[in-house]
């Protein structure tokens, strides 16, 4: 598999309210597009793994029209606990991306 740095042109992270997080993952083109949505590691079950949430609080939508991935899932805690660590969900793509292989090239 080509590396999601390749495929996804921009990755970000962020808050989708107090109790959920989105990862975009914006693909170059359509081809890119149709080959990350097949990808085994973006299925919401993988997902759920690697973050270690239930399976069915992960929800990954394929947005055709855009050539954009759309992944949702709860936050450990509340946005703004003292346990919380990142106020604004903005680290939670270089999980996805670690996972995926991404930049290794670049850390030789």
């Amino acid at each position: 598999m080509n590396t999601l740095q390749v495929l996804g042109y921009e990755i970000r992270s962020k808050n989708a309210g107090p109790f959920f997080l989105t990862i975009d993952v914006f693909c170059k083109d359509s081809d890119n597009f149709a080959q990350l949505v097949a990808q085994p590691k973006l299925q919401a079950s993988a997902i759920a793994e690697l973050f270690r949430r239930p399976a069915e609080s992960i929800s990954v939508f394929p947005i055709e029209a855009l050539n954009v991935i759309k992944i949702s899932l709860p936050r450990p805690v509340v946005q703004g606990a003292l346990q919380d660590r990142d106020m604004h969900g903005a680290q939670w793509a270089f999980i996805l991306l670690d996972a995926l292989g991404a930049g290794e090239e670049d850390r030789s």
